[in-house]
């Protein structure tokens, strides 16, 4: 049931919906007495928040005719909320200032319009700086608000696949606290003591689930993101520490973690101009656009896909889309299906022109080929989710690589199959493809395929050495789950699963 809604809804969204829910719960608990603020200064400084969020951001936007995601803006309003004190009317100047002060930070402090900082931990570090009465209270971090706290921030963290991060700063953040407390105290009671009132009393997990998590300032890669998660953590849980006359509150060790991330991710914003669109079947569509000089990327890797349009509905502009190109192809390729009724991003999309322009960033992704390419592997796709072993085959392709690959690929008519082309060609570097049709019901009499679902017994008859190889999966949210299952059920180690994922969610409409 989780899954299901989540795969439903778009990793904005669901913070938004998450932190709209926690705002009106801290209202309702504050009219309880629950929180030491009213119901009315919650939501009055919410509005504001909103209010003057949106309205610098409309600004900056314009000034910089900068393409701009409103969930975003609303998402960083209510963060700013939940974390700084609502105390009226004493605190408006903060909320103001604080809210404007975010939307500067993703326009202003930017390098090639690539964001540096989570923009609602920049502006209260910034204010802090400048006038030192003003400060967070994270007044989120409260007893009475944990439970909400942990259920829909624990959704985000499932959504966004960010798992190793948040265990890997959590962790970190329990032994330097106890390292601490030992050194402190040296008393292991003490130690339990401590760790226990951190937790209960501080918004440890509110940073970690909404702010430490978000994709534009944390690193692509889970190895990134465990280095990423330590170092926050290292530098949240020593707040008594100075460094340049700089108190590490949880948004500076933000900001610091931001600036890592920022070094180390191989970001890039491409805008570019569509080439030529091919129509591949009667609802799926490449798209080819102009060539990219100086980009580099790993076959496999997926990025965000920002299309500006009139009427955008509530699924957004954006989108995360894997590349279907190789590295050798000088021009970055998507291959997206159409279903009816489609999204106004998806709509805009098909409507696209020779010359139209679409923004391109936030390169991604660890579902890559290993360093090894002898490496017995087995790829499991679904639909259009055969877009990034395109990728892999063609760069194989390219490079003459000898491999020992096998690609089962799942359709639901043979008129689905894309790329068919291209998976022959690649028998002669080591490259065996198999096809499944699902729709049972119309099957042509020329099959000679397999038919169904992907099943145990049909991984064993395309795969007879499947103990041997390295699974990767791409395709529908629920395809991937139910093949992962299947997979697990055939005592397939975990580890040896790999699973194509966006931050986003994968749209079918």
């Amino acid at each position: 049931m989780i899954d299901k809604f989540l795969n439903k809804v778009t990793m904005y969204r669901l913070t938004l919906y998450y932190l709209i829910g926690l705002v009106g719960i801290a209202a309702l608990f504050g009219g309880l007495g629950l929180l030491p603020y009213t119901p009315a200064d919650i939501i009055i400084s919410a509005i504001v928040a909103v209010i003057s969020s949106y309205l610098a951001n409309y600004c900056f936007a314009w000034f910089f005719k900068a393409v701009t995601n409103s969930e975003s803006v609303f998402i960083t309003a209510l963060i700013l909320t939940l974390i700084i004190p609502v105390k009226l009317p004493h605190s408006l100047p903060f909320i103001i200032g604080a809210s404007i002060l975010a939307m500067g930070v993703k326009y202003l402090v930017t390098v090639e319009k690539r964001h540096i900082f989570n923009p609602a931990a920049a502006a209260i570090a910034g204010i802090a700086l400048l006038s030192p009465e003003y400060s967070a209270t994270w007044w989120i971090g409260t007893p009475s608000m944990m439970p909400f706290v942990l259920i829909g921030g624990l959704a985000i963290v499932r959504k966004t696949r960010r798992e190793d991060l948040v265990t890997t700063f959590l962790a970190t953040y329990a032994l330097v606290v106890a390292i601490f407390a030992f050194l402190h105290t040296g008393s292991a009671l003490s130690i339990l003591s401590i760790l226990e009132k951190g937790i209960r009393q501080s918004a440890l997990f509110f940073f970690a689930f909404v702010m430490l998590v978000e994709p534009l300032t944390s690193p692509p890669t889970k190895t990134l993101q465990r280095y990423f998660g330590g170092l926050v953590a290292l530098l949240y849980s020593t707040p008594q520490v100075r460094l340049f006359g700089i108190v590490f509150t949880p948004e500076t060790a933000l900001c610091i973690g931001n600036i890592y991330s920022f070094l180390v991710s191989p970001q890039y914003r491409l805008v570019l101009a569509l080439s030529e669109r091919i129509q591949m079947t009667k609802d799926t569509f490449v798209f080819i656009f102009s060539r990219v000089n100086k980009f580099s990327f790993v076959p496999g890797q997926y990025m965000e896909w920002t299309l500006p349009h009139r009427d955008v509905d509530s699924r957004g502009n954006r989108r995360y889309f894997s590349l279907a190109s190789s590295p050798t192809e000088a021009s970055p390729m998507l291959t997206v299906k159409f279903n009816n009724p489609s999204s106004s991003y998806k709509k805009a999309l098909l409507s696209m022109e020779k010359g139209d322009e679409i923004i391109a960033s936030q390169l991604a992704g660890d579902f890559v080929l290993p360093k090894e390419y002898k490496k017995p592997l087995a790829f499991i796709a679904g639909g259009v989710g055969v877009a990034p072993f395109r990728s892999m085959i063609q760069y194989i392709i390219d490079n003459k690589l000898s491999v020992n690959i096998v690609l089962l690929f799942a359709n639901r008519h043979m008129d689905d199959v894309i790329f068919a082309d291209i998976f022959a060609r690649a028998r002669e570097y080591g490259i065996k493809t198999y096809y499944t049709l699902t729709d049972t019901t119309s099957i042509p009499p020329v099959w000679r395929g397999f038919t169904g679902h992907i099943t145990s017994w049909m991984v064993q008859e395309a795969i007879p050495d499947f103990e041997k190889r390295t699974f990767y999966i791409s395709g529908p949210q629920l395809m991937v789950q139910e093949t992962e299952k299947i997979l697990k059920q055939m005592h397939i180690e975990k580890a040896k699963i790999m699973t194509d994922f966006f931050p986003g969610y994968k749209e079918t409409k």
